[in-house]
């Protein structure tokens, strides 16, 4: 027999949040990331040989999440 799950029930909006969900809420609320972007843009690399970089505002969000 299958187990049955919740997901798509209606009761998503009846859980509480989580505080790395919180977390993450004001991390997006505080920090400025277009501005963060547009100034490490010009130095980032482009991938132009080798491997394709991961995406600019992935890795300041992983570094930020980092420290």
């Amino acid at each position: 027999m299958r187990q049955q799950t919740l997901a798509g029930t209606g009761f998503e909006r009846h859980r509480k949040m989580t505080r790395r969900e919180r977390f993450l809420q004001e991390m997006d609320r505080i920090v400025p990331w277009q501005r963060l972007v547009d100034v490490v843009a010009p130095y980032y690399p482009t991938g132009e040989r080798g491997r394709p970089p991961v995406g600019l505002e992935r890795m300041l969000r992983l570094y930020c999440l980092g420290h």
